[in-house]
């Protein structure tokens, strides 16, 4: 088969990273959730080799993933893992987790299951950053914005432009305090969170 590939991951990878170079300068570990075409993930291990970075995504999508990881041949990037957000978890722990254009195309019970898991797999000082497009007050931040969210809608009712106070709530629910609302090109987001410290006794 071909590799996949992405355009959007070609124009805004370099923004990420910009952002990533920053938030992820002391992490070690990162799991991805919804690697996608893999193309992020050759991009970032490759600039910020201090991190394993660990692809995963539904199991349809990881020969493309291995594809994109093979001719990387990158030390940082183990075998990808399959990865349902409502399924089981890897039983490990990360102190990083990275995800880029998923909340708008998951159903919204599936972004909820996402965050009550990180939990799960989360170090004690974990980061975590979300990018991509959000509303504000219940608006969308541009014309195109509210455009892609009506194209999304129409293509499959469960997909949306998710609103950053709903997405927050949910995040602060899992023990995360956010650090950081990163305006990016196209509209779009990074949203990076810090797990808060434990409560003494």
């Amino acid at each position: 088969m071909d590799k996949p590939f992405a355009p959007a991951c070609e124009r805004n990878r370099e923004p990420i990273l910009a952002v990533l170079r920053g938030h992820f300068a002391h992490r070690a570990r990162v799991l991805e959730i919804g690697s996608g075409t893999g193309q992020h993930a050759v991009h970032f291990a490759a600039a910020l080799p201090h991190l394993v970075w660990q692809c995963t995504d539904r199991a349809e999508n990881l020969p493309g993933i291995r594809l994109w990881l093979a001719e990387g041949g990158l030390p940082n990037t183990p075998a990808p893992l399959a990865l349902d957000v409502a399924g089981a978890w890897p039983d490990d722990r990360f102190d990083a987790v990275f995800s880029a254009n998923t909340l708008h195309i998951m159903a919204w019970e599936d972004v909820a299951s996402m965050f009550a898991a990180l939990p799960r797999v989360l170090a004690d000082d974990a980061t975590v950053i979300v990018y991509g497009p959000f509303r504000y007050g219940g608006r969308h931040t541009s014309d195109s914005n509210a455009a892609f969210d009506a194209r999304l809608r129409a293509e499959a009712p469960h997909q949306g432009v998710r609103d950053f106070e709903r997405v927050d709530a949910l995040a602060r629910g899992a023990g995360l305090a956010l650090v950081d609302d990163r305006a990016m090109p196209a509209n779009n987001r990074c949203l990076v969170w810090s797990r808060a410290p434990r409560a003494a006794g």
